[in-house]
């Protein structure tokens, strides 16, 4: 099967660290125009220069952000067909205690995750039904599916509601020729923060998460992008309101 994009205008946030800059080359070699974004600017610049992209600085958390970056993007390239939303983390937090968690730790999660995911799928609904095609994919977790690895409460819940989200716009864009679908990535060291957690395990923890992996090894940037290529292909266009897990077995 090749799953080919010529022609499509492909959008990914989260694109200054691994898993979002996968997803961008994926889309690229595949035939897309693909526009990166990323709060992190400095970021976000040098991957698109490195790779031809055109880049914006988008806080996606904000509404009017959002809507203008998408509106940006259909006037100048007339169309807008994938929105992939890789923007989110955990913002530097670690695990701790229920006690511990301030509400600036609990709803600054939730505007990276959850929050950025529906103003930009908003802003893109009108566009893509205009074109009567449009895919939405949504980076999950594993921990949108069962408590997380990280022990962050706020994270957690995150991402189970990014899960609902998903399926809820799947219901509602899905008659205007919309997909809306997420990955749940298993364990990937893809950036600053899962690294650190990475190291935290200390070797014998490694060794227990590895072996708790059917495929018994960690997955990379580029298993979830391939995800993500089919989910936004022509092949995919019956699927919707779906989590693929993607974590070599582990769920």
């Amino acid at each position: 099967m090749e799953l080919r994009l010529e022609g499509r205008v492909a959008f990914v946030t989260g694109a200054a660290q691994g898993i979002g800059q996968a997803i961008a080359r994926g889309l690229k070699a595949s035939g897309a125009v693909v526009i990166v974004a990323d709060l992190d600017a400095t970021g976000v610049a040098a991957f698109a220069k490195a790779e031809g992209l055109e880049s914006h600085v988008l806080d996606v958390s904000r509404r009017a952000a959002a809507h203008d970056a998408i509106a940006a993007i259909v006037a100048k390239h007339g169309r807008f067909d994938i929105l992939v939303n890789a923007a989110g983390g955990v913002r530097g937090q670690v695990g701790g205690p229920v006690e511990a968690v301030t509400e600036e730790n609990w709803r600054v999660l939730f505007e990276a995750n959850v929050d950025g995911a529906f103003w930009l799928a908003q802003a893109a609904a009108e566009p893509m039904a205009k074109g009567g095609w449009g895919r939405i994919v949504n980076i999950a977790s594993g921990a949108g599916l069962r408590p997380s690895l990280t022990g962050i409460q706020a994270y957690t819940a995150a991402k189970h509601a990014l899960v609902g989200l998903t399926k809820q716009l799947s219901q509602d864009l899905g008659p205007r020729g919309i997909t809306t679908n997420a990955i749940a990535p298993g364990f990937v060291r893809s950036n600053p923060a899962t690294e650190r957690q990475w190291q935290s395990y200390g070797p014998e923890g490694q060794a227990r998460l590895v072996q708790s992996i059917h495929l018994r090894r960690l997955g990379t940037p580029e298993d979830i992008a391939n995800a993500v290529l089919f989910l936004a292909s022509e092949q995919a266009g019956w699927i919707s309101g779906q989590i693929l897990s993607v974590d070599g077995g582990r769920s």
